[in-house]
């Protein structure tokens, strides 16, 4: 495994961490659950990503009982949650967003599931209209003095939002985020690339990037047109489905075959060329990866072979399968 620096923190994270967004909660239990964390543990990660609003809770329950039942040395793996969805299924106002109040909730709830005193990671899973910026940086500093968080992100929060809570945070001397959790794979690539651009070197921001795969449509699992057995085809995921196949709808499922078309030339698998390419992004901390098979993420894993595989010239040629 390569271990890359959170930003310009001191947090050395697996270049490859593992997440249970649409997995544990919902169709992998505590059993397929236990081997995945494990899988994971023994190729080297040492991140596991999750969220109150994963599986309304359910998904963090199933993440802390495997854990403990692995004994992973606290010391030696970190975990994260996000706020802002909630975890109940109809939730009333104090129950999501971001103010102190569920920022700090939020956070008591994630230990209790995930069965640990601290997280090491804490997300914004979305920014708040509703809630001023310095609230929520305000709760963060707080939970970082206690000891409840170690290091405060955002996720899906625009370049100028994320200044804004920098500009607050040294203003006010508290502690500013250190991360942002965006989407980025080789068919979204714009705010990773250029909107945040000027946010690594200015803040020293480092990337957790979902996604990689575009929720499989780079593994070529939907060359053939959306069918029942993947995630985008999910009861409740029809945004999803919106956001990744896009709109015309051939002209994405096109791009992925002349991309899987080429992995199959180069004698790579699709997903883990898709991974690699993520990788090569220095302003990349680690690329979640999400499983539901023990065996489907070891050979996600591979990924990290594949980077010394190929020439710049052959990156190229990559990129320019999914123009």
């Amino acid at each position: 495994m390569q271990y890359r620096r959170l930003g310009t923190s001191g947090l050395q994270l697996s270049a490859l961490s593992f997440g249970a967004w649409v997995t544990f909660g919902n169709k992998v239990g505590r059993g397929e659950a236990r081997e995945l964390i494990a899988a994971a543990w023994d190729h080297g990660v040492n991140f596991f990503d999750n969220a109150e609003g994963y599986a309304n809770g359910e998904a963090e329950k199933v993440m802390g009982d495997v854990i403990a039942d692995l004994r992973l040395p606290r010391d030696g793996f970190c975990v994260s949650s996000k706020v802002y969805f909630g975890a109940a299924k109809d939730p009333r106002p104090t129950q999501k967003g971001l103010s102190r109040k569920h920022v700090v909730d939020a956070c008591h709830d994630a230990l209790k599931r995930l069965r640990v005193e601290y997280l090491d990671l804490y997300f914004c899973h979305r920014p708040d209209e509703n809630t001023p910026i310095e609230e929520t940086v305000r709760a963060m500093d707080t939970l970082v003095q206690q000891g409840k968080v170690l290091y405060w992100g955002t996720s899906e929060w625009s370049a100028g939002q994320i200044r804004e809570a920098n500009k607050i945070a040294r203003l006010r001397n508290l502690q500013p985020p250190t991360m942002e959790q965006p989407q980025y794979n080789l068919m979204h690539r714009e705010r990773v690339e250029k909107e945040y651009a000027p946010l690594y070197a200015e803040y020293g921001m480092g990337t957790t990037i979902w996604s990689p795969l575009a929720s499989g449509l780079l593994t070529g699992k939907y060359n053939n047109g959306v069918h029942s057995e993947g995630r985008l085809a999910q009861e409740g995921y029809g945004w999803l489905q919106k956001m990744v196949i896009g709109d015309p709808k051939e002209r994405r499922i096109e791009r992925a075959r002349k991309f899987t078309a080429l992995a199959r030339e180069l004698g790579a698998a699709p997903a883990p060329l898709a991974i690699a390419w993520c990788l090569r992004n220095p302003n990349v901390s680690t690329v979640m990866l999400g499983a539901s098979r023990a065996q489907q993420l070891v050979e996600n894993l591979e990924a990290l072979a594949l980077l010394d595989r190929f020439d710049d010239a052959t990156w190229a040629r990559v990129e320019a399968s999914v123009a």
